[in-house]
């Protein structure tokens, strides 16, 4: 990438940055760098996911190394998480030259963490143990990695909180949600899943047999 494409999107990375606040991570990964474990040359807020310059690619990027640039598109606000468990809306949009060729990426990570906290709160502070909980809409899936994808995020929002913030009982509730929903009939879901919520295979097991068991409690009652 040249310097005059480097710094045009490290501009841009700054001005969208300080237009949303530090809640807002944006990055610039290139591309053509010599060394594809070190894409990162321009970072805004990097503390979101706590990466800095010279840090290596994510998936998304380390995917668009190795795919036919033709293929790749941009993909815009769909959730992501870090290590620690924040929940970021994300976007990653490719830069390309005049070729049409992905030279560089500008990704954008907003941590929603506390807007989920928040709407916790205000649930808790509003909800009649009488209500039932309204289940948000899901989107309609082109395949079953989106498929799984969603219904972990409608898990999520089943329990009103991000995985950070989740307690046993809130997993116990989104592994049941996700048992009901035949999730763990798509290939290596299992696995998927456990990463996501950071239990072993032996925990999820244990989770659904809890919900498994409080679901049928609440039928005998």
């Amino acid at each position: 990438m040249e310097n005059r494409e480097l710094d045009l999107l490290s501009r841009l990375a700054k001005g969208i940055a300080k237009e949303f606040g530090s809640k807002c991570e944006v990055v610039v990964h290139d591309l053509e760098s010599k060394d594809p474990n070190s894409t990162i040359v321009a970072i805004e807020n990097g503390e979101v996911s706590g990466r800095k310059l010279g840090d290596g690619p994510s998936n998304v990027v380390l995917k668009a190394l190795n795919s036919d640039p033709e293929q790749l598109h941009d993909k815009l606000a769909y959730l992501t998480k870090t290590e620690d468990g924040k929940v970021l809306r994300s976007s990653t949009i490719f830069y390309r030259n005049e070729a049409g060729k992905p030279i560089a990426v500008l990704g954008i990570n907003y941590d929603t963490s506390l807007l989920w906290a928040i709407q916790d709160a205000l649930h808790d502070f509003n909800n009649h143990e009488d209500e039932e909980p309204v289940a948000a809409t899901a989107t309609i899936p082109h395949n079953v990695t989106d498929l799984l994808d969603e219904l972990i995020d409608e898990s999520m929002r089943i329990t009103g909180k991000p995985v950070a913030l989740m307690t046993k009982e809130d997993k116990v509730k989104a592994i049941g949600y996700l048992n009901d929903a035949g999730a763990f009939l798509i290939t290596k879901s299992g696995q998927k899943v456990c990463n996501y919520f950071g239990i072993s295979k032996y925990t999820l097991y244990s989770y659904m047999d809890e919900a498994k068991s409080a679901r049928e409690g609440e039928v005998k009652e």
